[in-house]
């Protein structure tokens, strides 16, 4: 009896151990990859220096349109795009579309989405102060909803990331009245720029000039990142 009580705590402590290295791992690869491509940055802010933007309001999902305002957007976005020389790269709509747009033009993959939703969500949790007034439920309840894989961003997990990453975040969008939105860090002056594509409130995708469009080769991945 008390060898397999010592078995099962040894067992407790060996995956409490690899589940620490594996979010070490995690974080020094996405580090890594982040530097490796900030130099991108500020090509597709180039191309479009003469929009002028429009401010930022963080707010929750609330209006999702129908399958023929969706389409109708999404040609107006495609046009956009076509203007303006820029390239999207088409991220998986499983809801998680909005942090895999931001590990794309962060890490330059989309794989590292379950990363940035955690950052995002630890943000939230430790600046309550700078969000909670924007969402129209009980602040915890908002947050550990946005935790869960599948739930889809809005526009105060943008400004979130915004904040967490220093970033300016650009979106080029499919509203009629509304080309052009910026989201800035709110304490600080932003380090880089991250550029997505946004149509009909139901979709993000990262955006690059056409030049520097990535040839989508298969992701730099280790397997602890599976």
């Amino acid at each position: 009896m008390w060898m397999g009580t010592q078995s099962v705590g040894e067992c407790s402590s060996s995956t409490s151990l690899s589940s620490q290295q594996d979010v070490e791992d995690d974080r020094m690869i996405a580090v890594i990859l982040s530097e490796e491509y900030a130099k991108l940055d500020g090509a597709v802010a180039r191309r479009l220096s003469n929009l002028a933007p429009i401010p930022h309001v963080p707010r929750i999902n609330s209006y999702i349109p129908n399958l023929s305002d969706a389409s109708l957007d999404h040609q107006r976005l495609l046009q956009r795009l076509n203007v303006y020389g820029l390239y999207e790269v088409k991220v998986s709509g499983d809801g998680n579309c909005q942090f895999r747009a931001l590990s794309d033009q962060i890490y330059k993959s989309p794989e590292y989405h379950k990363h940035v939703r955690k950052e995002i969500v630890q943000q939230l949790k430790d600046y309550r102060a700078l969000y909670e007034g924007y969402v129209p439920m009980k602040y915890k309840r908002y947050y550990k909803k946005m935790a869960k894989s599948g739930e889809w961003g809005d526009h105060v997990t943008l400004q979130a990331a915004a904040d967490k990453f220093v970033a300016k975040i650009c979106l080029l969008t499919s509203f009629r009245d509304t080309c052009f939105i910026e989201i800035m860090p709110q304490c600080q002056t932003p380090k880089r720029e991250l550029w997505l594509s946004f149509w009909s409130e139901v979709h993000y995708n990262s955006l690059y000039e056409i030049r520097d469009a990535p040839t989508q080769p298969t992701p730099r991945r280790k397997h602890w990142l599976f």
